[in-house]
């Protein structure tokens, strides 16, 4: 571990120092949303506090400040993720705005009934449902990739679901049930040549491992603010420029027109088109900040000490009798522990009653299908215990969840 000072760094997060229920807390649900640093906070209340006022329309000095202030955090999203214009950032209010824009523009334009869309079997619901309400609406079709026993993608099925009416894949980065990371950049080849294009959702690769979108030659990528240190309510859409021109508008209204007439509208430049009304903009600056914060630690680094995290809790958990571990290995896996607890008699501890008594310990973690059910139903069971980590985790606070569950088992 070593590569950064994990207990300076905590002094960012104030929460991280809290009890519940007299206990220091250890929050690992970091897959959920993360906590927020100072400086995000700060940044957001100085906003509100000196620079409030309307983007993009105004003429006067308040709305100038805030608008240089949002298109600033556009170009630092743009460096972020590599990407290679401005114009190929859309500002949404998380991962699953993004996927749904994806979802209703390009289907509309680009799909006619009995065309495909194949997603996998690991997918978060926000890469599912958007798809079946389409399919209700407009009669595509939803093909699922299958996924092994160890939660990997089978990736030698993909030719035999590719056909002449795929029209688009969409894919999980990092699973957020199992944490396996998903081989993008050869399903983007296996797809480029086909000339099917691919959505990315990143909501949770973005926060812990480098993301170049032009080196992954995705044509879209999602991800999440709240999820990487950011506010909650913002988030990014990535679209190559080529295919944000061909999607029609996702909403109307103020900010995304060019002129409107009773007789027609045209329509703002990119990437204006798709971002309908008054922005977050104070959330666009935090999420900024937030960006900022990541770099000033190094993704590189973050993404060693968390899997070094990844490793050890695995390791840990693997010593104690009855433990059930879901995904990958730790080296194909980032920053997510799933797993179930028999009891001395055999039976599954339900996964409820395992988050229950963690909590009562003062240990945050996270219960139930994971807004994933296709998973459980694969894996054939209803649910998991699910612990995550981000740049802020500590060994020791691995050590208290192993603790935790071995004095659950004896309980049981």
């Amino acid at each position: 571990m070593g590569m950064y000072n994990i207990y300076k760094v905590r002094e960012n997060f104030p929460i991280l120092s809290r009890e519940v229920y007299g206990k220091p807390l250890v929050y690992l649900d970091n897959a959920a949303t993360t906590q927020k640093p100072l400086c995000v906070l700060d940044a957001m209340r100085e906003e509100y506090l000196n620079v409030n006022a309307n983007v993009h329309r105004g003429v006067h000095y308040l709305s100038q400040q805030a608008t240089d202030l949002h298109e600033a955090a556009r170009e630092k999203v743009r460096q972020f993720i590599h990407a290679d214009k401005i114009e190929e950032i859309v500002f949404t209010r998380g991962t699953t705005e993004a996927i749904n824009l994806v979802a209703s523009s390009f289907c509309e334009s680009q799909m006619k009934e009995g065309d495909e869309v194949i997603v996998t079997e690991m997918e978060h619901h926000s890469n599912i449902v958007p798809w079946q309400l389409q399919s209700m609406k407009n009669g595509i079709v939803v093909k699922y990739l299958p996924i092994t026993d160890d939660g990997r993608l089978e990736l030698s099925s993909l030719s035999s679901h590719l056909s002449t009416r795929t029209k688009l894949i969409s894919v999980a980065h990092v699973s957020n049930v199992l944490g396996t990371v998903n081989p993008v950049v050869e399903i983007v080849k296996m797809a480029h040549a086909h000339g099917i294009p691919v959505l990315v959702d990143g909501a949770q690769s973005a926060p812990h491992l480098p993301v170049d979108v032009q080196a992954l030659d995705c044509d879209f990528f999602a991800f999440s603010g709240h999820k990487m240190y950011g506010p909650t309510g913002i988030g990014v859409l990535y679209g190559k420029e080529k295919w944000l021109e061909k999607l029609p508008p996702y909403q109307g209204g103020g900010e995304m027109i060019d002129k409107v007439t009773w007789e027609k509208t045209t329509f703002e430049r990119l990437p204006f088109k798709f971002e309908a009304g008054t922005p977050d903009y104070v959330a666009t600056h935090g999420l900024a900040k937030a960006i900022e914060f990541i770099d000033s630690i190094g993704l590189d680094d973050i993404q060693l000490h968390e899997q070094e995290l990844t490793r050890y809790c695995m390791e840990r958990l693997q010593a104690i009798d009855g433990i059930c571990l879901y995904g990958p290995d730790s080296s194909s896996k980032e920053s997510v522990v799933s797993f179930n607890v028999a009891s001395h008699s055999g039976g599954l501890i339900h996964h409820l009653d395992v988050g229950t008594l963690l909590d009562r310990l003062g240990i945050a973690v996270r219960t139930g299908h994971h807004c994933a059910q296709p998973i459980m139903d694969r894996l054939g069971i209803s649910g998991t215990v699910r612990a995550s980590f981000a740049l802020y985790n500590t060994k020791e606070e691995v050590d208290a969840l192993v603790a935790g569950i071995s004095r659950i088992i004896g309980m049981f």
